[in-house]
């Protein structure tokens, strides 16, 4: 028999405020795909950074075919022939993608071979990037896709994939997943962590659980539900959904024929963008990552202030012109999808974060209030169960889904009129996103408009009221949530709408048609 590909005994890792991991044994055979399943904190990132030469263990071996092996850098795990895609994404933001994905492969290779290469990849994948592209252009999703196929191009023994299909349709995961397969069966081992548990019940053969840095199980994910594998994950089953249908009031976002011309060369025009999100309603905006919903993020937080005052309203306001602080004074709060950098300065405490966007803690003459600003950080720590080492760790400490927990914490704790969300529950584990699901669905109920911007097809379909799909700079028409199919919402992220649209308005017209002849 073969040895095993990677072997782990009695890994541990400290930090000052806590043990990441504790004791951890796991074994990944050849042409196996192996689940590492895990609440937020859990210790599976610290993990995965270990085995890529990213961390370093305190104590504890790492074996790789057969061998112990000391991996001190990413280089020398690559040599190994360990690749890895991460959740928080480790790329030069002033470098090209054909850059970035160069500095990880055999440097024989010219940069034009490697973009020949990378285009190639993204065509046989369905991950369409631009090679010549600046980093700091893209998207979330986008930066997601050259992580992707950087790991693939490098064709390796053990492939580790950190929440690989959050930004992909349907369509697309069915694609990696069918690359995936054949990975495994051609004996490359995959390290798969994921919150979606449908998705580890497809595609992996085992699954070892953590929980607080320590190995609580193993199992045979198929031989599963998605309730005993939240059970093993969290020691319980995440509350389902009350859902109830919206009593809506007054139109609190209305954009008009919104027309803006991309700001960067490699971003996406806006053309004729129309929409309203009215009081007590949830709309969800789906779509494929770098298809307009920057564009139209930025235009409605108002850090892109040049539309006509008239094409974006909030309550009743002409708001184009106008600014965050403006907008934010008209009850219009705010979660964008990058955490660090944008949602939190990653450097500062999370107390100090509040003032980001929250001003209760300012005091006469401009005196912060540190007490005030404590106690707001400790109640959205507790409520939301954010685990952290208390209201000063700095943001950056945080593991991704807490530190996301946090984020929305705080919008939707200043009690917002209209609250613009863009990827609520990335990187979240099961039981916190129906906890921030139910979150948005009680701020729904009391009365305020919720828009969420959304890759996760099952997501809105579990808390949205109505549906658009963006796509190449253009918003389809809503469709309410009952009428809606993950199958039409797939399509209509390529653009293919308007088919659909006239085809459903000539059924209602014939339908009406024979409705006026029967009571004729």
């Amino acid at each position: 028999m073969s040895p095993p590909r990677l072997q782990l005994a009695h890994i541990t890792k400290r930090y000052p405020a806590v043990v990441a991991n504790s004791d951890v044994s796991l074994t990944v055979q050849p042409g196996e795909t192996h689940a590492v399943l895990g609440e937020n904190g859990a210790g599976k990132s610290t993990l995965m950074k270990i085995i890529y030469g990213s961390v370093k263990p305190d104590e504890g071996t790492v074996s790789f075919n057969g061998q112990t092996v000391q991996i001190r850098n990413p280089q020398e795990a690559r040599a190994l022939g360990i690749s890895m895609v991460f959740q928080h994404f480790s790329l030069f933001d002033t470098l090209t993608v054909a850059e970035n994905v160069w500095l990880g492969l055999d440097k024989s290779l010219s940069l034009a071979e490697v973009t020949g290469r990378i285009t190639a990849k993204a065509r046989e994948y369905g991950l369409d990037i631009d090679p010549g592209r600046p980093v700091h252009t893209l998207g979330v999703g986008e930066m997601q896709r050259v992580e992707i196929i950087r790991a693939l191009l490098s064709n390796p023994q053990l492939l580790i994939l950190d929440e690989p299909t959050s930004v992909l349709t349907p369509q697309a995961v069915e694609k990696l997943f069918v690359v995936l397969k054949k990975l495994a069966s051609e004996g490359c081992s995959i390290l798969y962590i994921s919150h979606k548990l449908h998705e580890i019940r497809e595609l992996c053969t085992a699954c070892t659980v953590l929980r607080g840095g320590k190995v609580t199980g193993t199992c045979d994910p198929r031989q599963e539900s998605n309730a005993s594998l939240s059970r093993l994950m969290i020691g319980a089953e995440p509350p389902a959904l009350q859902y109830r249908a919206v009593q809506t009031g007054a139109t609190v976002l209305d954009v008009k024929m919104l027309d803006l011309v991309r700001e960067s060369p490699f971003g996406v025009d806006l053309h004729d963008v129309s929409m309203q999100v009215r009081a007590g309603e949830v709309v969800g905006i789906a779509g494929v990552s770098g298809n307009g919903q920057r564009e139209l993020l930025f235009a409605l937080s108002g850090e892109d202030t040049r539309a006509q005052p008239g094409m974006i309203e909030v309550a009743g306001k002409a708001v184009g012109r106008c600014g965050p602080v403006e907008r934010r004074a008209l009850g219009l709060h705010f979660v964008p999808e990058e955490r660090l950098g944008r949602g939190a300065v990653p450097m500062l405490g999370l107390a100090h974060n509040l003032m980001l966007t929250r001003n209760e803690a300012f005091g006469a003459g401009g005196w912060i209030r540190l007490g005030v600003l404590e106690r707001q950080a400790t109640a959205i720590i507790q409520r939301f169960g954010v685990k952290t080492g208390g209201p000063h760790a700095a943001a950056k400490s945080l593991s991704g889904g807490n530190l996301q927990k946090f984020i929305v914490g705080r919008e939707i704790d200043a009690n917002p009129k209209l609250l613009i969300v863009s990827q609520p529950t990335w990187g979240v584990d099961v039981g916190a996103a129906a906890q921030i699901r139910g979150e948005i669905l009680a701020l729904r109920d009391a009365g305020c408009a919720v828009l969420v911007v959304s890759e996760e097809l099952d997501e809105l379909f579990e808390i949205c009221d109505r549906l658009h799909v963006m796509a190449k700079g253009h918003l389809s028409p809503s469709v309410d949530r009952v009428d809606a199919t993950v199958a039409q919402m797939g399509e209509w992220m390529s653009g293919l709408w308007h088919d659909d649209v006239q085809a459903r308005l000539a059924d209602m017209a014939e339908t009406t048609g024979e409705a006026a002849d029967v009571q004729a």
